[in-house]
This record gives structure tokens, sequence and C-alpha cells, in this order.
């Protein structure tokens, strides 16, 4: 068995402390308080009675699902400007919240949403790594939420979601690949991945990429093996949530 323990003293396919704390937020239909050791973030669920001009355009039938994704000014040790200050938008956050609702609508049917749109906002409130997997986590959480309020009030007629997603961040650090990076291990990282994937075991999104560094083959298969063992975790602490 192997003994290697990191600097916070886990495992290498060990993830940090995670916590789902439901109904963080008393005014969105649905709402979570995720955590990934360090890393907070708030994932709120609303929904309204609209859908996006393209779908009417193009004569689109049923819902919509969006997200958007921001890092509040004091979520890391420098303050972080929001982007309203700065008149445009980050284009990490741009690309973070395109993932959340790839991730989201991946395991959505969308024809349940009839004239719906579901906004999911996840703003992070503490940055230590891996923001973007706590996200779409604490997002399905919240989003399920959200569509059991409108089941019973008679909005929807089904739940339009199939399956339960979540995410995960692999890497290597020093030649040994790792499980939920924090940021420690992130910014020394030579290799970065990460992997969304469904309960059925799907990917979504698998992303690696290379540090000034290359990687092989066996490494990808192993980030792979470590990133289903995480997921596995964190669907599990999922439904724990929605119990």
């Amino acid at each position: 068995m192997d003994s290697f323990k990191r600097i916070d003293s886990r495992l290498a396919n060990q993830l940090r402390e995670v916590s789902i704390q439901p109904d963080i937020a008393p005014n969105a239909p649905g709402s979570v308080l995720v955590s990934f050791g360090n890393t907070r973030v708030i994932c709120g669920v609303s929904y309204e009675k609209r859908v996006p001009h393209w779908m009417i355009q193009q004569g689109v039938g049923g819902g919509w699902m969006s997200a958007e994704y921001s890092m509040l000014p004091y979520s890391t040790i420098g303050r972080k400007p929001r982007d309203v200050g700065k008149g445009k938008q980050d284009g990490r956050s741009v690309e973070i919240q395109r993932l959340i609702g790839r991730a989201m609508r991946a395991v959505c049917d969308l024809s349940k949403l009839p004239g719906y749109t579901l906004w999911i906002d996840c703003d992070v409130l503490q940055a230590d790594g891996g923001t973007r997997t706590a996200s779409i986590t604490g997002a399905y959480v919240a989003a399920q939420l959200a569509v059991r309020k409108m089941l019973a009030q008679g909005l929807i007629k089904e739940n339009p979601f199939s399956e339960a997603v979540a995410a995960v961040s692999v890497g290597i650090v020093d030649e040994r690949v790792l499980l939920d990076l924090a940021y420690s291990e992130d910014s020394a990282a030579s290799v970065d991945s990460n992997v969304v994937m469904t309960a059925s075991g799907r990917f979504v999104e698998f992303s690696c990429s290379g540090e000034e560094a290359t990687f092989e083959r066996s490494q990808v298969d192993e980030m792979a093996e470590m990133a289903t063992f995480g997921i596995a975790e964190l669907l599990k602490i999922q439904a724990q949530a929605l119990v």
C-alpha cells in the first residue's frame, strides 16, 4: 500500500473534506454551500417562465439552463476586482460558466422544462483550488432542489434530470498523480486535469494540459481511474444532501 502523504496529510487518491449544505440562500428555490477543503462556493438556482430569444426565433421547444460564475473580491488572498469594475467579463469566468452549463445540460432533458429557464449562479466565497469542480458538484444538488419545488408547485410534470453529474480535479505533481488538488498543489502541477462525469460513468469533460511538460498515455489512464474513484465518492455526498 502506498504510504505517500501530501502536505495536508491526505493520500494521493483522497478527496479533501467535502460538504454540501442545502438551503443556504432562502430566496433561491435551490441553493447549497459546497466545500472542497478550503474552497467554498454558494450555488443558487432560480427559474423563470421565459426562454432565450434564439429558441423562439428558431422554433426550438422545451426549456433552457444557463450558468453564471464569479469569484467574490475577497475569495482570494489579494482582492480580485469585480468584472463590472473592469468593464468586461473575465475570460476564465466565461470558460467556467460555460462548462457548468454544459455539465448540467448533459444530464437534463430540456423538453421537460417547457418554457422555463433554470439559472445557475455559482459564487466563490473562498478559493483554494478546484472552484470549477466544486461549482459543478454543488450546482447539480441546487438544481435538483429547485426542480423539486417546481414539481411540488405543478409547474413541470417530470423531473428533467436523468442522472447526477459531478466533477473533480486531478493532476501530476512531482511525477505523482494526485486527486482533488488544493491551490498549493495545483500551482506546482506539471499536468492539470479537470474531469466531469455522470453517475453512469460517462464523461462530460476530460481536459488535460501540461505546464511546460508532457505526459504519457499511461498517466492519462491513471488520472481517469483516480478521477472516477473520486467522483464516485462525490456522488454519494450529493445523494446524502438530497435525502
